[in-house]
């Protein structure tokens, strides 16, 4: 069977949609709230992690409610598209309220805009796996990730184009920009890929290939089935019938917990810097405008265009040696930082050095999880993986926000390196879960990775 490319890029077109929006949220929102609204540091990065405290809530809810969906839309199209048509109205009420100082406005709109983002980013990439067949969704999940850089790396360019310098520019030219990408993504996604007709479309090109092949093409019925029989073949006469699980060792409990916590330490890290980077390049830089975003787009693409070589990398030394080798690198840039004093075109390069870091890192964490935690409980640690992950960055706006605001925005470099050697000797502990990876049976699979 062929991945169906053209349909995965519609497919992925929500999922740049969300991106996009993101974007703009970590790097332009912090700004609104202390230049327009005065608000200190520490109350902005509490209001910073308000998105991930409710994701916590939302992203299971909303995923699970789109489950049990059944319209002639299909199950995930009509929380796509509610979420995306409330999204973007209450997304348009933040420059206005931002012109007009008004803080209730504001807040009001920034809170519904978040349940709307929640509502429907669970059910967008879950529709990739729900339109694609088992064997293919690896290559499918890789487009979707390029997806999001591309929505990524067009608001970076839209902040660059749009705002002006001073300490208050006006948004909306932006704000229009990013809310127009959203709808026509979505317009297309809607007019192009009909939910219930793939479904069955993509059943019928199984059957055929089954058919044709003599081949059984995995789902998640099969793989159940599979593991069921697997664990009652290797039980005994009393447990038969019953789903067995390894228990995982005290050894490997020690490497799971040593990787979680480095997991935890190393967002800690690198979100503070990228939700204060904003208003830290206009205090202490004193860039204007939209200069900052430069640094994160260098990074962006960085991180994309090495994709491939680490897994090349991974596959030669290992996963923990390539994540070991990501986190130097990002401790490197991060202690250099602190020492300059103004913009200088090295920044640059310093951040393509951090986008590359971030990507050895990305690539290579969660596979480790899932090794270590292989005939366990795989979802269990999945979901652990993330709230380690969701944890650090609700935390890391508030504790690095009031560093920022009661001692000196030049903390945020110092803070971040800390926390990011921290990060290097927690991982050094960790004895299992490595490997060195299959070579990738194509290009296209370097970039499927879970953030």
């Amino acid at each position: 069977m062929k991945l169906n490319y053209k349909r995965t890029v519609l497919i992925g077109l929500a999922f740049l949609s969300i991106c996009a929006f993101w974007q703009m949220y970590d790097s332009i929102i912090p700004l609104i709230l202390q230049n327009t609204f005065g608000i200190g540091e520490t109350l902005t990065g509490a209001i910073m992690a308000a998105d991930n405290v409710l994701a916590i809530f939302l992203l299971p809810l909303f995923g699970a409610l789109s489950d049990k969906t059944d319209t002639r839309f299909g199950r995930r199209m009509p929380f796509i598209v509610t979420g995306t048509v409330l999204a973007v109205i209450f997304l348009m009420l933040l420059p206005i309220a931002d012109r007009q100082v008004n803080v209730v406005l504001f807040i009001v709109s920034l809170f519904a805009l978040l349940v709307s983002m929640g509502l429907y980013r669970s059910p967008a990439v879950a529709l990739m796996p729900d339109l694609t067949p088992n064997k293919l969704r690896s290559k499918g999940n890789a487009i979707i990730n390029l997806m999001g850089a591309v929505g990524g790396v067009y608001t970076l360019i839209m902040i660059k184009l749009l705002v002006g310098k001073g300490d208050r520019p006006d948004y909306m030219l932006l704000f229009v920009s990013v809310a127009a990408l959203m709808v026509i993504s979505v317009g297309i996604l809607v007019i192009t890929i009909s939910e219930k007709k793939i479904e069955a479309k993509v059943a019928a090109e199984i059957k055929a290939y089954e058919d044709s092949t003599g081949l059984k093409v995995e789902t998640e019925d099969t793989i159940e089935e599979e593991q069921l029989l697997e664990a009652e073949k290797n039980s005994s006469d009393e447990n038969k019938g019953k789903t067995v699980k390894m228990q995982m060792s005290p050894e490997v409990k020690r490497s799971m917990a040593f990787l979680l916590t480095s997991i935890f330490l190393w967002f800690t890290a690198y979100n503070a810097v990228t939700t204060a980077f904003s208003r830290y390049t206009k205090v202490v830089w004193h860039l204007e405008g939209g200069g900052f975003a430069d640094c994160l787009m260098v990074a962006t693409v960085a991180a994309i265009l090495s994709y491939v070589p680490i897994g090349n990398l991974a596959g030669r030394i290992g996963r923990k040696k390539t994540i070991l080798v990501g986190i130097v690198l990002m401790s490197i840039c991060y202690f250099a930082a602190i020492f300059v004093g103004q913009y200088h075109g090295l920044v640059n390069v310093a951040f393509a050095v951090i986008g590359i870091g971030w990507a050895a890192i990305n690539v290579n964490s969660y596979p480790m999880i899932v090794e270590m935690s292989k005939g366990s409980d795989i979802g269990k640690f999945t979901g652990t993986y993330y709230t380690f992950s969701m944890a650090a960055q609700i935390l890391t706006p508030i504790l690095s926000g009031f560093l920022l605001e009661n001692v000196s925005y030049r903390t945020l470099f110092p803070y971040a390196f800390v926390f990011s050697v921290l990060a290097f000797i927690t991982m050094a502990q960790v004895r299992h879960g490595d490997a060195r990876p299959d070579k990738k049976k194509s290009l296209l699979e370097n970039f499927d990775v879970d953030d």
